[in-house]
């Protein structure tokens, strides 16, 4: 069971939250041209499948049974999964086309905030005015496709959270951000809502030894 607090984002403070026009885009290495490795077209599907005991443990985060192959992409400070890259198709052909998924609660309440608060109208005007932004953006849709198309490719290759002409689902960016740390609109949320506002493990967790291999990064905190 899920012991993250119940946290409503439908009427956030637009006082209390930074200005998203003015928060960078850009990483900290991305002027040196050095790509994560995580962005590699081949990584995504490198990751360990999960098994039962994670299974367990992002449907007790979601709150509904996990379909098809996933596998955690990123974990939590407390080692928990915090994102999860699923398979484009689940067992029975239906296409997927999202492969990154927020396994945490409290990151989906905090990203939830900033929807309710009309960050992805206005991240898509800047998108819209800012050339270097938008090139940005269209090459983090490439490279999540790259990385889709390394597992199962997808008829018409749909895009994911408005990528690239526009941003619809913060909470697909800021995963693909947190996954892989190639998503430019991921990083501008992350700086809104990092380190996570989390009370502590939002489930019951085995000894560490029974999560499987750990991916490169956590989710950013403090206790990192």
């Amino acid at each position: 069971m899920s012991r993250t607090p119940t946290r409503s984002p439908s009427r956030p403070d637009p006082s209390a939250l930074p200005d998203p026009l003015r928060l960078a885009w850009r990483g900290p290495v991305d002027d040196l041209l050095v790509t994560d490795p995580r962005a590699e077209p081949g990584w995504a599907a490198s990751l360990p499948e999960a098994g039962p005991t994670e299974r367990r443990l992002i449907q007790a985060q979601i709150g509904r049974d996990v379909r098809g192959s996933v596998a955690v992409a990123a974990r939590c400070r407390y080692g928990l999964p915090a994102v999860v890259r699923t398979a484009p198709r689940l067992p029975d052909g239906t296409p997927f086309p999202t492969l990154y998924w927020l396994a945490c609660p409290a990151a989906r309440v905090a990203v939830g905030r900033l929807e309710a608060a009309g960050w992805n109208a206005r991240l898509s005007e800047r998108v819209a005015a800012e050339p270097d932004l938008a090139r940005a953006h269209a090459a983090a849709h490439a490279s999540y496709l790259a990385q889709r198309d390394a597992m199962d490719r997808l008829d018409g290759d749909p895009g994911v959270g408005g990528l690239p002409g526009r941003v619809k689902c913060l909470h697909a960016l800021y995963a693909h951000h947190v996954a892989t740390g190639a998503d430019p609109v991921g990083r501008i949320v992350g700086q809104a809502v990092d380190p996570v506002d989390c009370p502590g493990p939002c489930v019951d967790a085995p000894s560490t030894g029974g999560l499987g291999s750990s991916p490169p990064d956590p989710l950013p905190g403090p206790e990192r």
